[in-house]
């Protein structure tokens, strides 16, 4: 027997979670985890007075599917005499128009829509059907987008709504693993909608939870999960430790010399002096701050930043740059396509592997890439400050900014250059530069994408 309800009321009451009497909003998507938190409030809520609400966002991703997860969540708020609010939105055509992956699209979205709802109910928390094995996943997807400490501590019980500060975010379930979700469920004859989508290899997340996990687990550690979640707490409570400190020092009348401090302490003093002025924290730049005092460095939108010997960061406006805004999204579907962009005329074709020796010939205004790699949607852009590529036959990624310096692309040769990205947000080609190393074909290649394109 699963004793969840015993686990997760310890948990609210250890980790103060839920006060009595206090009003909720509960996120229910109709899969299993939020069904499952759903059950488990509610059985709870007579105790403890809580008044529960379902909040329900449909992302339009899936047609018919998403239209069945919204009758879902309906019945199932209705069943239990809830009242639910839903809301749906065009995730995929957002995507496009703001040139951000359709994970970041619907997770902005939803999350405004989370904040809009708990506000006209007067509701000041929302609780999320996060659990373990999200840690987990959300611990190697961090790692492969170089995060810091703080990034890589995962997700925390109780944090602040990214739309409004005043919104508290509460995640119950986050010590649960997800086989324990799947036995509660059995055991009280839960029913829930299973997303097609979750078994498409397209997104990073999917690959890691379908074909990472799985390798890591059977052939190098079985309790991959739990020794994971252990090392996440670790690497949490020390970048807190340095977080701390860092504050500490920046709010201080007295203050030890800047030079004086532990290497970790100045980047996080110079990262949080970034986030306050509004400058995205990208590691390189943190670097240079920390140490080059005194001189003025490049940071978006439009501003330069310094830090003065004494540590503190300071900006002021430059000149605007203009950056182009047009973007298309291509769905990379059937064998082959075309497409103008940009002032390219681009055609794409797929083509399966024929022999173990197999590789195309290179051509002129010709490129070859790993088909399942990029994945079946695309867009296509000009280039933006802080965009990352990792030319073939490169170790690691560098700005495209750099590598524009380094070939010596005048400015209006930058911003005309079109560049290809994937759904995740990785770019794999950049016209007139070699393609990305990630994407290239190998040994493992089963299908090669064509890349012909002339301006």
């Amino acid at each position: 027997m699963v004793d969840l309800l015993k686990q997760l009321e310890r948990t609210v009451a250890s980790r103060k979670l839920l006060s009595k009497g206090e009003s909720a909003l509960v996120a229910v998507s109709g899969g299993l985890d939020s069904v499952v938190l759903l059950q488990a409030l509610y059985a709870l809520s007579r105790r403890f007075q809580w008044r529960l609400f379902v909040a329900h966002f449909n992302h339009r991703l899936r047609g018919s599917e998403s239209e069945a997860d919204e009758r879902f969540v309906r019945r199932a708020a209705k069943r239990l005499k809830l009242k639910c609010i839903v809301e749906n939105a065009d995730v995929a055509a957002f995507a496009r128009r703001e040139g951000v992956s359709v994970e970041m699209a619907a997770r902005r979205l939803r999350h405004e829509f989370f904040t809009r709802t708990a506000r006209c109910l007067d509701v000041k928390t929302v609780a999320l059907a996060h659990h373990a094995d999200d840690q987990v996943e959300q611990f190697f997807l961090r790692l492969f987008r170089g995060s810091g400490g703080e990034g890589l501590a995962g997700m925390k019980w109780i944090s602040t709504s990214p739309c409004d500060p005043a919104v508290k975010l509460i995640r119950p379930l986050l010590d649960q693993p997800k086989s324990t979700l799947r036995a509660y469920a059995a055991e009280h004859g839960l029913t829930f909608r299973e997303d097609s989508s979750n078994a498409q290899l397209d997104f990073l997340r999917n690959r890691i939870r379908n074909k990472l996990l799985p390798q890591l687990t059977q052939l190098y550690q079985p309790a991959l999960g739990r020794t994971v979640r252990r090392a996440m707490d670790v690497v949490g409570a020390e970048a807190e430790f340095v977080s701390d400190a860092a504050r500490g020092w920046l709010s201080a009348k007295r203050r030890v010399p800047f030079r004086r401090l532990h290497t970790a302490v100045q980047r996080r003093a110079v990262q949080l002096q970034l986030v306050g002025i509004g400058i995205a924290p990208e590691f390189e730049l943190i670097e240079q701050l920390r140490l080059t005092p005194d001189r003025w460095l490049m940071a978006p939108p439009g501003l330069s930043v310094r830090r003065r010997p004494d540590g503190r960061v300071v900006k002021r406006g430059t000149a605007a740059v203009t950056f182009g805004g047009e973007r298309a999204r291509v769905e990379l579907e059937g064998n082959s396509g075309a497409i103008r962009f940009g002032g390219l005329a681009i055609k794409w074709r797929k083509e399966r592997r024929r022999t173990p020796d197999w590789l195309p010939r290179f051509a002129s205004g010709k490129e070859f890439f790993d088909a399942d790699r990029i994945g079946s949607s695309i867009v296509l852009r000009h280039w933006q400050r802080g965009d990352r590529f990792q030319p073939a036959g490169m170790p690691r990624p560098v700005k495209l900014q750099d590598l524009f310096t380094n070939m010596k692309f005048d400015r209006d040769r930058r911003h005309r250059l079109v560049v290809a990205v994937t759904s995740d947000g990785d770019v794999f080609w950049v016209e007139g530069v070699r393609i990305s190393e990630r994407f290239k074909l190998g040994k493992e290649t089963k299908r090669c994408l064509e890349w012909r394109w002339r301006r």
